[in-house]
């Protein structure tokens, strides 16, 4: 398996639509950095955000997700709470081809102020909003900046096509717009 190119990467997307909008090249000026990388693509994290509290005591169940587990924030800025956890969604629309593995690493400038972003695998044949989950581990508040880089992306391309892709099986996450709860 081998990891893929800016030149492959910027081939995809502007061919097959792999990453919509896409950025050709790495945009900082005063922002943590997002777009095209050398063997990766710095994705933004948009301004909708579902925002973790225990005002009502719920309980985080992947089998029975409580809307009152968390509130909903659309802003240029989310504040984490201490110790708690933040859902968004990438801005950009992914459209993963049947040959290719995608891992969705942190960036360093978040988890060098204990703001940890989940490793997430984008598997073959897989196209949505990605939903961006970040752990505030420190004991302050720590802030998220809408439109600005939140993690990257590294693309694998497999030794041949998948057998079964994730469209092929009705993944349940195909086609999420917006920021996508858990489901079974």
């Amino acid at each position: 398996m081998a990891i893929l190119s800016d030149k492959w990467i910027r081939n995809a997307a502007q061919t097959t639509g792999m990453i919509e909008p896409f950025v050709e090249a790495q945009r900082r000026g005063g922002c943590i950095s997002y777009g095209l990388s050398s063997y990766g693509y710095d994705a933004r994290v948009a301004d909708e955000f579902k925002i973790f509290t225990n005002v009502d005591s719920a309980v985080v169940d992947p089998k029975n997700f409580a809307a009152n587990s968390f509130v909903d924030r659309k802003t240029d800025v989310c504040v984490i709470p201490p110790n708690s956890f933040v859902l968004a969604r990438t801005v950009e629309y992914f459209r993963i081809p049947r040959d290719v593995l995608v891992i969705c690493l942190g960036k360093s400038t978040y988890a060098r102020c204990g703001i940890i972003v989940n490793v997430t695998p984008l598997e073959p044949g897989w196209e949505g909003h990605v939903t961006l989950e970040f752990s505030n581990t420190t004991p302050l508040p720590a802030k998220v900046y809408a439109n600005e880089g939140a993690c990257q992306f590294l693309f694998l391309q497999g030794n041949e096509p998948c057998e079964t892709s994730y469209a092929d099986r009705a993944g349940k996450y195909m086609g999420q717009k917006g920021v996508t709860l858990p489901k079974l």
